[in-house]
């Protein structure tokens, strides 16, 4: 890390050398995490739910299974023990080591962001990671974003802890992380980028200085990530290629308006229901541990109750796990579905996720997001293909803007969204209605967000506080301040203890300049700094003033603006500055106390006070 440190100093503070380089570590990590995750999510699918339940979850088309296990007939009960035991292990590892790991980890990341200086404790992201392949893998009801997003969030914090850097600095290379992991884990480096700087902020406001930081980690955490990926699927959007709808009608628009206003309603309903359940299960008079266990066997019985409603059709089992593989359907042929299957899987997935998540259990909320609006998609979709099938003649396309739309209104970030659509599902015909949608959505569903700790603008968030405030002590100079002329007693550098004291004893100066033989300045001390001699006088003949001073001080010249001296005196608690000749140095000119400066802050203020109220007059 020293050696990383004097690398950094060869470059400028801000230059973009310096944050390439820092990003393409973060993306390392945050590639190697999703590869990690990845593998850890489906070893526990393997020998839990296929071993025990013999159930995998079908996938989307473009994952690669790292495990094959040949299913035998479906133990719906078991299904329940499993993630019985999920939930149990998951709450376990959560609440014992890292209670700050619960539920989703974006919300997390972006709190610490606004209000904890960019920190976050190291145990955090490997808890997480463990924590959420168990929750995923025995069947729980989340997303893969959050858990990866905390890991590269998680790097990029304790990175810039161990180099240093400036709380700003750590709020960016955070930034950078969690956009790198969704770049990664979602193999959309784009959307990661514009992702890291959206998904702070509920309003339409950017953090614009992290997004080139996020687009170099995410390109590296991408290609990281797809080395672990056969040949022929590394390239393939994560819902497969072939999509290729088109808008065929501007009369198409109408329908598409009226499927932003149900996901709206629908978005209304999941953010109340996952936060309503969160709140109850925090008041159930039990340990923290437990919670997410009797949240993961309520999802599971609701889960496999659906089974004999729909003649035991393993693929409403959709309401569990991840839920891609039923939306693969929903993207590609929900005619073989319905409009009955796709509202019963959108609305209950909706409880499944609260009951999974909401109770403590370890995972994201975006992958279910993307499930609920691809099927309340695809049904508005087969609903207005039935009662208008000329103008709506493609029902998939409208299960391909839901996705977007449905989490561009509850995240509050449209531009990212479209973007990880368009390249989760490699669909680009649908541009004009998913920007339709998903702009009246964003407008529409402002009161209801699912991700609480975003911050409205940047003027409302910590990590900017000061950013916007006028500066009221702009263009006055410390010469403008300080008097010259004020009597101010010189030390000289040779002068004893036992003088100094006796000179003390008639002066009212706290701070005392000391200068050598030509006069230049070389030191300070205050009374206080005397005080400790004062009980052996045995030192007052043998000390002198260069024993008692500090040589290594701060001072200002005349032309100093005052915020550098008020920066000085806050940042280091005294009440005295001297004030030393830029062009002779070491040539002492005076003192700048700090009520000097207090009195010129307080003049100008009522000057600008006075001035605003002449201009109102």
């Amino acid at each position: 890390m020293r050696g990383f440190r004097e690398l950094l100093k060869r470059f400028e503070l801000h230059a973009l050398g310096k944050w390439i380089l820092l990003s393409l570590l973060v993306g390392i990590v945050a590639g190697l995490g999703a590869i990690i995750f990845d593998f850890l999510g489906q070893a526990v699918v393997r020998f839990s739910l296929a071993q025990f339940a013999g159930y995998s979850p079908p996938e989307a088309a473009g994952e690669h299974a790292r495990f094959h296990h040949e299913t035998e007939v479906v133990v719906p009960w078991m299904i329940v023990v499993v993630m019985g035991v999920g939930g149990l292990v998951s709450g376990w590892l959560v609440y014992t080591f890292a209670p700050e790991a619960e539920g989703h980890g974006t919300d997390a990341a972006i709190d610490s962001f606004h209000n904890k200086r960019g920190r976050i404790r190291t145990r955090i992201p490997f808890v997480k990671t463990i924590a959420s392949a168990i929750t995923l893998g025995t069947g729980g009801s989340g997303g893969r974003e959050g858990p990866i997003a905390q890991i590269g969030a998680g790097f990029g914090s304790w990175l810039a802890t161990r180099l240093h850097l400036s709380d700003r600095e750590r709020r960016i290379m955070l930034a950078a992380g969690m956009g790198a992991g969704v770049g990664a884990i979602f193999r959309a480096p784009l959307a990661g980028a514009v992702f890291a700087g959206e998904i702070l902020y509920s309003d339409a406001d950017m953090e614009a200085d992290a997004v080139v930081p996020a687009a170099s980690a995410s390109i590296i955490a991408y290609s990281v990530y797809v080395q672990s990926l056969p040949r022929e699927t590394r390239f393939v959007p994560l819902f497969g290629g072939g999509l290729d709808h088109v808008s065929s009608s501007p009369m198409e628009l109408i329908a598409y308006a009226a499927l932003a206003l149900v996901l709206v309603l629908v978005g209304a309903l999941y953010v109340t229901f996952f936060y309503r359940t969160h709140d109850l299960f925090k008041r159930v008079p039990i340990i923290p541990h437990l919670r997410p266990a009797i949240g993961a066997v309520l999802a599971g019985v609701l889960g496999i109750a659906l089974l004999p409603l729909f003649g035991n059709d393993t693929r409403i089992l959709g309401v569990l796990g991840t839920g891609y593989g039923t939306l693969q359907i929903a993207l590609t042929a929900a005619q073989d579905l319905g409009v009955a299957f796709l509202v019963t899987v959108a609305l209950v997935k909706i409880v499944t996720t609260a009951l999974t998540i909401g109770s403590g259990g370890s995972g994201g909320v975006f992958g279910p997001s993307m499930v609920i609006g691809g099927c309340t998609g695809g049904a508005v979709g087969l609903v207005m293909h039935r009662w208008f099938p000329d103008v709506v003649t493609e029902p998939e396309a409208f299960a391909v803007v839901g996705m977007a739309g449905f989490f561009s209104g509850i995240a509050r970030a449209p531009i990212s969204t479209i973007i990880m659509v368009r390249a989760l599902t490699g669909d680009y015909g649908l541009l004009l209605p998913t920007m339709l949608v998903t702009t009246l959505t964003f407008v529409i569903s402002h009161r209801f967000r699912l991700y609480q700790k975003q911050a409205a603008t940047r003027m409302d968030s910590m990590a900017h506080r000061g950013d916007f405030i006028v500066d009221v002590l702009e263009g006055l100079k410390v010469g403008d301040v300080y008097q010259p002329n004020r009597e101010i007693t010189l030390i000289p550098e040779g002068m004893t203890v036992d003088d100094i004291v006796h000179r003390l004893a008639y002066c009212h100066q706290h701070y005392f300049p000391v200068v050598d033989d030509q006069g230049k300045m070389v030191g300070i001390f205050s009374d206080d700094d005397v005080r400790a001699y004062l009980y052996d006088q045995t030192l007052w003949k043998l000390a002198v003033a260069r024993d008692v001073m500090v040589d290594q001080f701060i001072s200002v010249s005349p032309d100093d603006d005052l915020n550098t001296a008020v920066r000085r005196f806050t940042s280091h608690n005294i009440d005295e500055l001297p004030v030393l000749d830029p062009q002779r140095p070491g040539t002492f000119l005076g003192m700048l106390r700090r009520k000097e400066s207090i009195a010129a802050y307080n003049r100008r203020l009522m000057e600008l006070k006075n001035a605003s109220a002449d201009d109102a007059s």
